[in-house]
């Protein structure tokens, strides 16, 4: 890949990131204004008072913006992320405002997945130690299936401040990386350097502790988003193992996710039905605050992306050792962290003493003021 490429991809990256910032705190009153506001009502939620949602609306701005200044073409990736992207933040913002059911979400979800079939922008097939293997008239359910399931990963690690948005900005960090690398197609490129832009532009506002939260609005669209660009992105590379690479940039939100739906459904619940068995959870519960948890995923997510650059140079022991490396890091917190605390016992959960009218009131009152 030339330099002009790599430079125009950091100025798309940093326009990025300048309109996601400064839209950000408008969103923020806009949000107060729509009632698109968080209440910790239930043990799953780790603020202690009402936080807007509604922000990933600054980053899908960000992002869009940066689009209609940068992209010289219009291309099938570029029309699917236009139009799908746009039906997922409506989703996303009727939901942050009004809660609505995960089955609708869900069916929603599906139908904008089309929108990327129709457009050809699919996967089509992969590549296996130097062999191709077509997908035929498999391509449809498999790229539906992936995007719905990437999108629906992202959102459900939106659980702490800043680690949906902030993994989202290292796994878009880590295609860059690749897609620099390949050298394949500088258009994908530069709208993977405009999506870690955007990321990185609202991850001030979203840190612990967060003054807004991206909520359904911002991860809906980062998951679909993603999902797109590594459809059209790394999924086409002829390299050795050109299908491994998505997966482990994905891997933390993607086995997060399995998980969580296959407690759930063995429990004889939904698998959309909320609960407090996500590894963050788990991190918080035996006596991490937000900020440590945060950072050990972000770590975690780091290492994985560096593998996937092994990958790419066919580097292939050498990517299995970061990959080791991440699942050891990850255990050994959890043999280290010896003595689990209830969600009472860590201090975070005192202020679930309060009862739903006693929070909804101190919203009342500040909706009044």
């Amino acid at each position: 890949m030339n330099t002009q490429t790599v430079i125009f991809g950091a100025a798309a990256m940093l326009c990025a990131a300048l309109i996601a910032f400064t839209t950000t705190p408008a969103v923020r009153v806009f949000a107060h204004k729509l009632g698109a506001i968080d209440i910790p009502i239930d043990s799953r939620r780790m603020h202690k008072k009402p936080i807007p949602r509604l922000g990933g609306l600054a980053i899908y701005l960000g992002f869009i913006l940066t689009t209609l200044i940068f992209c010289e073409e219009i291309t099938p990736a570029l029309i699917t992320i236009w139009l799908g992207g746009s039906a997922i933040v409506i989703l996303g913002m009727l939901d942050d405002i009004f809660r609505l059911k995960a089955m609708v979400k869900f069916l929603v979800q599906i139908g904008v997945a089309f929108i990327a079939v129709w457009q050809n922008v699919r996967v089509e097939q992969i590549f296996i130690m130097g062999n191709e293997i077509e997908f035929g008239a498999l391509s449809i359910p498999i790229t539906v299936l992936w995007i719905v399931g990437l999108t629906n990963a992202i959102n459900l690690i939106d659980g702490l401040d800043g680690l949906s948005c902030g993994v989202s900005a290292i796994s878009a960090i880590s295609l860059l990386l690749v897609s620099i690398l390949m050298g394949d197609d500088p258009k994908m490129t530069v709208l993977m350097a405009m999506l870690a832009g955007s990321c990185i532009g609202f991850l001030p506002f979203n840190l612990n502790p967060a003054k807004i939260f991206m909520g359904d609005t911002g991860a809906l669209f980062l998951g679909f988003t993603l999902s797109v660009i590594s459809i059209q992105g790394v999924m086409k590379m002829h390299t050795l193992v050109s299908f491994v690479i998505p997966i482990v940039i994905f891997a933390f939100p993607i086995f997060d996710t399995a998980f969580a739906f296959t407690r759930r459904i063995l429990k004889g619940k939904s698998p959309f039905s909320p609960d407090r068995g996500h590894l963050h959870h788990r991190l918080i519960d035996m006596g991490l605050n937000q900020k440590q948890t945060v950072a050990i995923l972000y770590a975690v997510c780091a290492l994985l992306g560096l593998s996937s650059i092994m990958f790419t140079g066919e580097k292939l022991w050498r990517a299995g050792v970061i990959i080791c490396l991440s699942i050891v890091l990850l255990v050994s917190n959890f043999m280290l962290l010896k003595n689990p605390k209830t969600r009472e016992q860590t201090g975070i959960g005192q202020m679930m003493v309060k009862s739903d009218e006693a929070l909804k009131k101190e919203e009342t009152q500040k909706t009044e003021e």
